[in-house]
Order: C-alpha cells, then sequence, then structure tokens
C-alpha cells in the first residue's frame, strides 16, 4: 500500500510548477520611505539593510520627495508620528516587529519578493508560510474524512483529482512548501536544486504517521476528525521547521527534535483545528 502511494505522490508531484513560485519571487516592488528629517531615514535604512549593504536591494528603495512619488511605491514606512497615509506603515525601532507582521497582514502577494531581497522580513515570511500551509493540510486531512464537504476541496489548486488521498495531497503540499521557503530565502527553487529535500519529505511521508499515533494515543480528543486535523498540521509544520533548519544550517533536524517540534505544533493546532472541525460539521449539516 505504501509503495503504491508512494508512485502516486511521484505522478503528483509532477504536476508542481518550482517555476511559478521563481516567478511570484522574482516580482518588481518599491518601497518608499516619507520621513522629512535624516536620522529618521537612516533609521529605517538601517532597518531594511541592517549589513549596510546598498545594492542591489537598495536599488527598490524610494525616499518620498513629492505627491507622485506615492505612485511608485507598493508599500512604505513613515516617521512614527505620521499616520493615515495608505500602504506605508509609522516605523518604530524600538519595535520593527509591528511594521513588519503590518506589511504581512495586507500585502501577501509581496511576501515572497519581499522576504528574497531583505533578510529583516525571512523569519516572519517562513513563520507565515509553514503555518498557512500546516492549515492547508489540517482542512484538507479534516474535510476529506466527511463526504458531503471533500468534494469542494478538489477547486484547491493542490488537490488533484484521483490523487488526493491523504498522504499523497499532504506530501505534496509540503514539497510545494519546500519550494516556497527556498524561494522566500533567496535559495535555489527547483526539484534538482532541492532533490535533497524532496527526498526527505517524501521519504517521512509514512514514518511521521508513526510519531502521530503515538501523539493520538496520548490526546484527550482520542480518535476522530480533531486527531486528525492535528496530525496534518503538526506534521506539516514539522516539516517546515526542517526545511528551513536545512536552508539555515545545511543539515536536517534530528529525530529527537521532530518528536519535540511535533509535540509542540500538536497542541498549536488546537486553535486553528478544533474551530476547524466545528465549522466543517456545521457545513456538512447544512449541505
Amino acid at each position: 500500500m505504501a509503495l503504491r502511494a508512494l508512485k502516486k505522490i511521484r505522478t503528483v508531484v509532477r504536476t508542481l510548477n518550482p517555476r511559478e513560485v521563481e516567478r511570484m519571487a522574482q516580482r518588481s516592488f518599491t518601497i518608499g520611505i516619507l520621513a522629512g528629517q535624516e536620522p529618521a531615514y537612516e533609521s529605517v535604512m538601517r532597518f531594511l539593510l541592517p549589513s549596510g549593504m546598498r545594492e542591489p536591494a537598495a536599488g527598490r528603495i524610494v525616499r518620498v520627495a513629492d505627491p507622485s512619488d506615492f505612485d511608485r511605491c507598493d508599500f512604505g514606512f513613515t516617521e512614527s508620528h505620521v499616520d493615515g497615509i495608505p500602504r506605508f506603515y509609522p516605523f518604530d525601532p524600538h519595535h520593527p516587529e509591528k511594521v513588519i507582521n503590518q506589511f504581512l497582514d495586507d500585502h501577501e502577494d509581496l511576501w515572497l519578493p519581499v522576504a528574497r531581497e531583505f533578510e529583516r522580513f525571512r523569519s516572519a515570511v517562513v513563520e507565515r508560510l509553514i503555518f498557512q500551509v500546516a492549515r492547508e493540510n489540517a482542512a484538507f486531512a479534516v474535510a476529506s474524512a466527511l463526504p458531503n464537504i471533500a468534494p469542494l476541496l478538489f477547486q484547491l489548486p493542490w488537490a488533484v483529482g484521483e490523487f488526493a488521498s491523504d498522504t499523497v495531497v499532504l506530501t505534496m503540499n509540503q514539497i510545494r512548501l519546500a519550494f516556497l521557503i527556498a524561494a522566500s530565502k533567496n535559495a535555489p527553487v527547483g526539484f534538482t536544486e532541492q532533490k535533497g529535500q524532496i527526498a526527505s519529505i517524501t521519504a517521512g511521508a509514512f514514518g511521521w504517521r508513526a510519531l502521530a499515533r503515538e501523539m493520538v494515543s496520548k490526546a484527550p480528543f482520542g480518535t476522530g476528525l480533531i486527531p486528525k486535523g492535528l496530525i496534518a498540521f503538526a506534521g506539516t509544520y514539522v516539516v517546515g521547521i526542517g526545511l528551513e533548519r536545512y536552508l539555515c544550517e545545511g543539515r536536517f533536524l534530528t529525530a529527537e527534535q521532530k518528536r519535540e517540534h511535533y509535540a509542540g505544533a500538536y497542541e498549536r493546532g488546537r486553535s486553528v483545528v478544533v474551530p476547524m472541525v466545528e465549522r466543517f460539521r456545521a457545513r456538512r449539516a447544512a449541505v
């Protein structure tokens, strides 16, 4: 059974397009800085370019000098006391994470290109990518167990018809996550370029389920939709953490580290999966 599933994984993986991810990461964009005082301008520049390097990322930055400059900017930063300008965020040098999160909330289409060129945004973008794909996989795992809801999943780009079994789709989405994380970290993207990462994901498609069964046996929820979603969420989350670790340090998580991260992700996933199951059950009842 596992061998047949692995063959399906190899077949369906061919539908993924890493070049599309590269295209998204290479999207052009411009960041504006509105600052009347030189110290304020330099503060934002140090935030964006902490190493002091001015090229090539500096070519994405425009200092707003007149109203027409706003039209050139996809988003930007102002002095901390300036507010109310669309797509521009007041910058507090003591709490830079605030503007990072504001940007991420409003501009998902720019996550990859901005993270690719500006290191300050990478960790936050990778964290959101991991959480987003883990949530998608949890949704698939839960909804695929509900006959009246499952057909709706095939409208999603990553749910591919006859191959849409749990293991195949979850693995496929984890490989897509590998492409997204690599693109956000300005690392090579593609099947050949990431063959080691993809092999690790595929090899672990079944191995992590033993750990999942152990976690379920200890969970107060017992069996059912909630553990099914939590397993998918936690397994995908650990894959994402491992991918980032590999790109940063050149090595994957150890077995013990996987167990620790899995336990943490399993607990974190409850705030996502429990309300998700309730919504799916309500929808199923309505159908």
